[in-house]
């Protein structure tokens, strides 16, 4: 019974990670991939990961598949955030059919900074400026 579990794991984390594959090589734009990869190949690997957890059963090797797991978990999110925010700033166009840049209005693409609402409402940053006496 264990190995039909294992086998339908395995093969629903080759599935994933086959949709993965095709979203990089069918999708438009660069965030659109980048979406399709990071949900479906994340969901892939942690499948993956949880039939060799359970087909080898020794404590070492679950250990290792949870920590690949919740690696995985922690960090390509936190990837296709900085490979999203670095094409957006270096230019890489949206698909067509994108209908709304929300960063546009706050961007300022000379220097490469986001700007926020707060800043420009308030006249300044939150902090007040600091004066020589205040360093300790």
């Amino acid at each position: 019974m264990i190995e039909v579990l294992v086998g339908s794991l395995l093969l629903a984390g080759t599935g994933f990670m086959l949709v993965a594959a095709l979203g990089v090589w069918r999708m438009p734009d660069l965030l659109t991939r980048l979406h399709a990869t990071t949900k479906a190949a994340t969901l892939g690997v942690a499948l993956i990961m949880l039939g060799v957890a359970l087909h080898f059963g020794e404590a070492g090797v679950v250990a290792r598949a949870l920590g690949v797991v919740l690696f995985v978990m922690l960090t390509a999110p936190v990837a296709a955030h900085a490979i999203g925010r670095a094409g957006y700033f270096v230019g890489a166009r949206p698909w067509s059919g994108t209908v709304k840049d929300e960063l546009r209005p706050h961007y300022d693409p000379l220097n490469h900074r986001l700007h926020s609402g707060v800043e420009e409402e308030s006249g300044g940053p939150s902090d007040p400026p600091r004066n020589s006496s205040d360093v300790p």
